[in-house]
């Protein structure tokens, strides 16, 4: 028997109008070739938009971006006719670039599915087939990782970590995380992450004691410290820890890398203690010659929990059996809409079957094109990061300077962001699954103009 929904995405008709929009969007994409700077007839209307929006969410946008509703690959079309090539990716949520044709045939289906946000009572079966598909990821190697609960963003992912890791060592209530770590700007996630000036005003949530990261020029050494500092912080509160949450790569700390024997060491010493081992992955998911960051690094018989967000479209957590939470601790409303469901389910395929992991895949092939044309450049230390997250240093590393190379980068036509402190970077999150290395060629380009103007 043929459901009701089998007949309809069967049905002639949808076929032909997925195929004329898509001719549609291909058509218009023609257009989209370059970089291209704002038509001036437009200039006096888009900073009437910009002061309008800014006024209506109680701040100025970081950058004077509004987007006119398309793009192609890695450019994007701002409102004010001007087309930019995005290198940040809305802080590594558009892997796929913009107007992906992939996508636009995910949200045909999803605008002819039933429930637009689906959540606690109802459910569709794109949610069973995403979240069997982020498992199956998951166990690639092996780990032990048998359940995912969805939701819509990166910080409630790590929320629902915290819930599940307190509930099941309760009663501890303290947290390990690495020092210059990020983890949100929820009122507990703001209090895990080490940067001051995202708590200010708010009252204590929970108990964190940091954790030294790894300084890739000194190995031994750092790991020494790390492993000293753990188990002061465990001797002082025996018992008392819930889990030491890990970014294998620190992301809005710097691109900074760790290695497998580091991680090992500390994991040792967290399993002796019976401390659980939480990866947070927002950011690093997709981006390296494995999908998970836990598998580049060979942690997969160590995780116990692991969130994943940004580029996945729809954030998850992934943990282990004796994790399962009682019930009545995981809940939402909504989980996500049918559209990011579905167009997360694409995401979750390519990763698994395209071209982009692997040792020639394109995150390690694409970052060796950026990182040798960063290597050429005057003014310029670094790079930094793998895969497809790349960082650099721009003059002396100053915030003031930083900024102000990000700004006219994108003035003059490249998307970038800042990270981390003394020095600071700026950083790159390519839309991997969406370009070519002559995208990467055209930015750095830019790169260099935008230097030269200093």
């Amino acid at each position: 028997m043929k459901l009701v929904a089998q007949k309809l995405m069967e049905d002639k008709r949808v076929a032909e109008a997925k195929a004329l929009l898509l001719e549609a969007l291909k058509d218009a994409q023609k257009d989209l070739i370059k970089q291209q700077a704002a038509h001036p007839d437009l200039k006096v209307s888009y900073q009437d938009m910009l002061q309008q929006c800014s006024s209506l969410r109680g701040g100025n946008l970081y950058y004077p971006y509004l987007g006119s509703g398309i793009g192609k690959g890695a450019l994007v079309e701002l409102a004010d006719g001007s087309v930019k090539y995005d290198f940040i990716a809305g802080i590594g949520v558009h892997y796929f670039g913009h107007s992906h044709h992939d996508l636009l045939e995910a949200g045909i289906d999803a605008a002819l599915s039933d429930t637009i946000l689906q959540g606690h009572l109802q459910q569709n079966t794109d949610s069973l087939e995403l979240m069997d598909s982020i498992v199956r990821l998951a166990r690639k190697n092996g780990a032990s990782l048998d359940h995912c609960f969805i939701s819509t963003s990166g910080a409630m992912a790590n929320e629902n970590a915290l819930k599940i890791l307190f509930q099941k060592k309760s009663p501890a209530y303290r947290i390990l995380c690495f020092k210059k770590c990020f983890a949100g700007r929820t009122m507990a996630l703001a209090q895990m992450t080490d940067k001051a000036v995202y708590r200010k005003g708010i009252p204590k949530a929970m108990d964190v004691d940091y954790i030294p990261f790894y300084d890739a020029e000194n190995p031994e050494e750092s790991t020494a410290a790390a492993v000293d500092a753990l188990e002061k912080h465990i001797e002082r509160f025996p018992g008392l820890h819930a889990a030491m949450c890990m970014e294998l790569i620190q992301g809005e700390g710097g691109y900074f890398p760790g290695s497998k024997k580091f991680f090992k060491a500390l994991i040792a010493v967290l399993k002796k203690n019976e401390i659980a081992v939480w990866v947070d992955e927002i950011q690093t998911f997709g981006r390296l010659s494995e999908a998970f960051a836990f598998q580049y690094f060979g942690l997969d018989n160590d995780v116990d929990v692991v969130t994943i967000g940004k580029m996945s479209q729809v954030c998850a957590t992934i943990f282990g059996d004796k994790f399962k939470a009682q019930p009545g601790l995981l809940s939402q409303t909504f989980t996500s809409s049918g559209h990011a469901i579905k167009a997360a389910k694409r995401v979750i395929d390519r990763l698994a079957d395209g071209d982009l992991c692997g040792e020639n895949g394109k995150n390690a092939r694409f970052h060796k094109t950026f990182a040798e044309r960063l290597e050429k450049m005057e003014n310029v230390s670094g790079p930094h990061g793998l895969g497809a997250m790349v960082a650099m240093t721009v003059f002396d590393g100053s915030m003031q300077k930083s900024k102000d190379f990000c700004a006219k980068l994108f003035e003059n036509g490249a998307m970038a962001f800042i990270a981390g402190a003394n020095p600071v970077r700026v950083r790159f999150l390519m839309p991997v699954a969406a370009i070519e290395e002559s995208d990467i060629h055209a930015v750095c380009d830019i790169i260099e103009k935008t230097l030269g103007e200093f």
